[in-house]
């Protein structure tokens, strides 16, 4: 069985509209019996011995371009997703989770878009740039939204034209995969199920390490979560590896710089979500390692970028799924949900990301100039799981007492988040910790199902009042946008004064936030413009719509339409012509 790069995706004849993913098809796998604990010799051994014909016929194609050990590992394989894999769930069937609009497009040289209605602001000249999975091949078996490739869509925008590009991060597992012409490295979130398939698929991936094939000190995330602008340098990001440099050619390529490690001083991962202080030009960020203590490390990068010693926080007792955090002026906040890894999944079996029910979610505060990791204190929140952080703020009463304010969605029946995300529903809650007596208070302030939330980013790490959220329709698709005032109705619930909904069958994601005029001091919080890509799935097209944060009903004031489809996905930037020339 050969692997094919992802052609793009196919039309029926009888509309040139619609889009259907017939290619990705996934082998009938027989009822799996009662898995037993197997060493790696015995998992692999009998593979090849009852595979022999298949061997020898890789042995004689050994001339067509790929080494014979190459070949080897991809029969073993075809092998262990075919006898080995349970029956796909239907949640990991790519047949359904890479349907519509989550299929996967090819890349896009910049090409000028077609301004349909209305007009791009001057001061909109820059590039909004969002990433998300976009697999290179087509899944055989299992597979999550979270394990594709990252693409990054970006819209260059210049004296009120627009130019659009998708381009692939070139991290170091696409790179080795793209030159090998098949997948190497097991998917995180779907490729560990049963004991049998999982030991097998470790013992083969460890093969593939050892004849030198991969290395995965080079590398081995996707790089396909979100992008953070600091220190002078661009950045396409995915937690499970480090940072991978960008930069946007005046024509509007992006164009990829490498896997950066700021010289030396970061290994392993980084966060997705760097908080960047305005007033100081710090980033704040944090690693976790799913193997051994310390499982978090907190740290910063000077305003130049240079990064910071390491903080090792030795107070978790088992490795995070921590995907958030937040810093106020004096603190920085991070939620443990009842979300966990558990490495052994890739070799006994289950998922190595999974909820622990017995589990109490904690918010940890630590001081943002402290010296050791050891006082970072926790405080129990039952019930709230966070994943996506709005901000977070400093107040005290009047005996000068320190209380952490902070906003996010709280993930209601969290156990559904990995698989299936049309059952989760985002509360939007104010959490208030009183630093003094311990005490935690909790209020929603809308019912609506909201998520991937946003602020003006200078309001970072201080009190804001609007919140900009996507509305989830269901999860992970949004129908439309809300503005939320933190200041309205106190204490009686629901905060939204302004919302868009996209029309029926159009479903955008994440809105960001644009200041008109980030120089003038006295500008309003809320005196902006949001954006997004929106998606009309009646007629197939994307567009990129530009709205006034300010107005009563978020008016529209541009519709752009693209060259391509966009896929729906994670997080995005705005990135202003005179921080791109800095690249």
């Amino acid at each position: 069985m050969s692997f094919v790069r992802l052609p793009p995706a196919p039309l029926p004849p009888s509309s040139p509209h619609v889009t259907v993913v017939s290619s990705i098809t996934t082998r009938g796998k027989p009822k799996s019996s009662k898995s037993r604990m197997l060493s790696p010799t015995s998992i692999l051994e009998p593979m090849m011995a009852t595979n022999k014909s298949l061997l020898a016929s890789l042995a004689s194609k050994k001339g067509e371009g790929l080494p014979l050990s190459t070949l080897m590992f991809k029969a073993l394989d075809d092998i262990i997703i075919d006898f080995l894999d349970p029956p796909v769930k239907p949640s990991l069937d790519p047949r359904t989770v890479l349907s519509g609009n989550f299929a996967p497009v090819d890349e896009l040289s910049p090409t000028e878009c077609e301004v349909l209605e209305g007009s791009l602001p001057q001061c909109l000249d820059g590039a909004y740039i969002r990433n998300g999975p976009n697999p290179q091949f087509v899944p055989r078996g299992a597979y999550h939204l979270f394990d594709g490739d990252g693409m990054l869509h970006s819209i260059r925008i210049s004296r009120g034209r627009a130019t659009f590009c998708s381009r692939y991060v070139k991290t170091n597992k696409y790179t080795v995969e793209h030159n090998l012409g098949s997948p190497v490295f097991p998917n995180i979130f779907s490729s560990y199920s049963g004991a049998m398939a999982s030991a097998a698929r470790t013992t083969l991936f460890l093969a593939r390490v050892l004849t030198g094939q991969f290395n995965p000190f080079n590398g081995i995330g996707q790089a396909n979560t979100s992008l953070a602008f600091f220190g002078n340098g661009l950045y396409a990001l995915g937690e499970s590896d480090l940072p991978y440099s960008i930069r946007l050619t005046p024509d509007g390529d992006i164009e990829m710089l490498g896997r950066h490690n700021f010289e030396g001083m970061l290994s392993m991962s980084m966060t997705a979500h760097p908080k960047v202080d305005r007033e100081t030009g710090e980033a704040y960020a944090y690693k976790y390692n799913p193997f051994f203590p310390p499982y978090l490390n907190f740290f910063k990068f000077d305003r130049d970028g240079v990064k910071q010693p390491d903080m090792p926080i030795m107070s978790l007792s088992c490795p995070p799924f921590l995907h958030d955090f937040a810093i106020t002026r004096k603190y920085a906040v991070f939620p443990e949900t009842q979300m966990g890894v558990n490495p052994k999944g890739a070799v006994l079996g289950g998922s190595i990301v999974g909820l622990n029910p017995r589990k109490v979610p904690r918010i940890g505060i630590i001081r943002r100039d402290v010296e050791s990791g050891s006082e970072m204190r926790w405080f129990d929140v039952p019930g709230c799981n966070i994943m996506h952080i709005v901000n977070a703020w400093d107040e005290e009463d009047e005996d000068g007492n320190d209380a952490v304010v902070m906003v996010a969605p709280n993930i209601m029946s969290a156990e559904h988040f990995l698989e299936r995300m049309d059952l989760v529903h985002g509360l939007m809650e104010k959490i208030k910790i009183d630093l003094k007596d311990g005490r935690v208070s909790r209020r929603p302030i809308s019912a609506m199902n909201l998520d991937l939330p946003v602020m003006n980013p200078a309001f970072i790490g201080k009190y804001n009042r609007y919140v900009y959220a996507g509305v989830a329709d269901p999860m992970p698709k949004m129908s439309g946008v809300v503005k939320l005032d933190l200041a309205k109705r106190e204490g009686t619930g629901e905060c939204v004064v302004a919302s868009r909904n996209y029309g029926p069958g159009c479903y955008g994601g994440e809105p960001f936030f644009v200041a008109r005029d980030p120089e003038y001091p006295q500008a309003e919080e809320d005196d902006g413009y949001l954006m997004s890509y929106v998606h009309d799935e009646k007629v197939n097209e994307s567009r990129f719509l530009v709205m006034d944060a300010k107005s009563p009903d978020l008016d529209v004031v541009a519709v752009v339409k693209l060259p391509q489809r966009v896929p729906y996905g994670f997080h995005g930037i705005f990135v202003r012509d005179n921080d791109l020339n800095k690249l």
